[in-house]
């Protein structure tokens, strides 16, 4: 058991640092493009935009953008003291997270932190660094999609996240650009010969401005907070350990029940009862999946709005685009091989089941919309009771310096 960073949440994550670092090993390198080129296609033959491309471009140094706060988000108290001066109708800062981003810790500092407790000795420093940015990054050409989705964990390249173009073309077609074309600068070899020898002069393109760019940043920190999260790691623990391992040993259980009706009636009936098992614990692999994804998701969407505030966006933008991909019913999550239904509209037994668990019958999107107000009104009801105990702290040190 363990607390997730910055939002404190208990989880459990049933693999050894070993099987951890085997996991990091595998995805380093070409070793994540390689596991996302299978996932992509999936669907049919993969066309990326290229690395040149103005499209490519402004993902990429958004992304940049984002990842460039994630220092911030292991030393916010020491950081960003200037949370507690803002005022309500400022652009929303969060206060200092309980739980700090910390890198997770390998083998080899789960011995030294073992030999260091041993010698009754005082921890080394935890690194100023999380092992995993700059993030890979691969734009989709799919104009039909429009959604994006991150995978991995680990250093050297082992996470990243993939955007579909037609999310991007979504956001240029629903926002009026600031600017509309882009003047090229042309030398006078150009102006001379450029008929001859360049070729053909582009047609002018949008120029993304400050909305389009704050919508792509929303979705790009809640990939970016799967990832630092370590999301991966925990839906591959509860998906492939916990809890096939749990239904295994219930499964167990209920033949060493059964075992008298079965050695009177014969072993049909033990077939019978073992075939119900197998699709009831599919049954319950999706309910596990489903609550599982659900609380990566909410918890991804708080986790970004600190993401987005500490990288000078206004998170309460986030607010608005996740109510309107709500009307549209369009998803953004972790690669799954089976994304769960979030639209509300049909839901499965399984999926019906895990809401009655989670004790809510709303959409999802509606409860993840929920949860980020709660969120952002948490931040300014803390700021302003860390202001009144300054300033009662403050009128407090004045009397006993006037008594003195």
């Amino acid at each position: 058991m363990e607390r997730t960073p910055l939002t404190g949440r208990w989880r459990l994550i049933i693999l050894s640092p070993e099987e951890e670092e085997e996991i990091a090993t595998q995805l380093a390198g070409p070793g994540w493009y390689n596991a996302v080129s299978d996932i992509l296609a999936q669907d049919g033959p993969v066309r990326l935009l290229s690395m040149d491309d103005r499209r490519y471009i402004w993902v990429r140094d958004t992304l940049r953008q984002l990842e460039s706060t994630i220092p911030i988000l292991i030393r916010e108290r020491e950081l960003c003291p200037e949370w507690l001066a803002s005022s309500p109708q400022d652009r929303p800062l969060p206060p200092p997270a309980e739980y700090p981003l910390r890198p997770r810790p390998r083998a080899s500092e789960y011995l030294r932190s073992f030999c260091e407790a041993m010698c009754e000795r005082h921890h080394t420093p935890v690194p100023h660094s999380i092992p995993g940015p700059p993030y890979n990054l691969l734009v989709v050409d799919r104009p039909e999609a429009l959604n994006a989705f991150s995978y991995g964990f680990g250093p050297n390249g082992g996470g990243g996240i993939v955007v579909y173009s037609g999310f991007l073309d979504d956001i240029i077609s629903r926002i009026p650009p600031e600017k509309t074309t882009v003047t090229q600068p042309k030398s006078w070899w150009s102006r001379l010969f450029g008929s001859i020898f360049s070729p053909r002069y582009s047609p002018p393109h949008p120029v993304p401005g400050k909305e389009q760019t704050s919508e792509l940043a929303i979705l790009l920190a809640h990939e970016l907070a799967h990832l630092i999260l370590s999301h991966h790691l925990e839906t591959l623990s509860s998906g492939t350990v916990m809890i096939p391992g749990t239904l295994s040993v219930i499964s167990d259980v209920l033949r060493v029940l059964i075992f008298p009706i079965t050695m009177i009636f014969g072993p049909f009936v033990n077939d019978a009862i073992a075939q119900l098992g197998k699709m009831g614990s599919g049954e319950l692999v999706k309910v596990g999946e489903y609550c599982t994804s659900m609380k990566q998701e909410i918890e991804a969407d708080i986790v970004s709005a600190r993401l987005l505030a500490h990288a000078g966006f206004d998170a309460r933008d986030a607010i608005s685009f996740w109510e309107q991909r709500a009307l549209s019913v369009t998803e953004c999550a972790h690669a799954e091989p089976m994304e769960p239904n979030y639209s509300g509209d049909k839901l499965t037994k399984s999926e019906g089941l895990a809401r009655s668990i989670m004790g809510s019958a709303h959409p999802v999107n509606e409860i993840r919309v929920g949860k980020l107000k709660s969120e952002l009104v948490r931040w300014e009801t803390e700021r302003r009771a860390a202001f009144l105990r300054l300033q009662n702290g403050t009128q407090e040190s004045s009397v006993t310096l006037a008594t003195a």
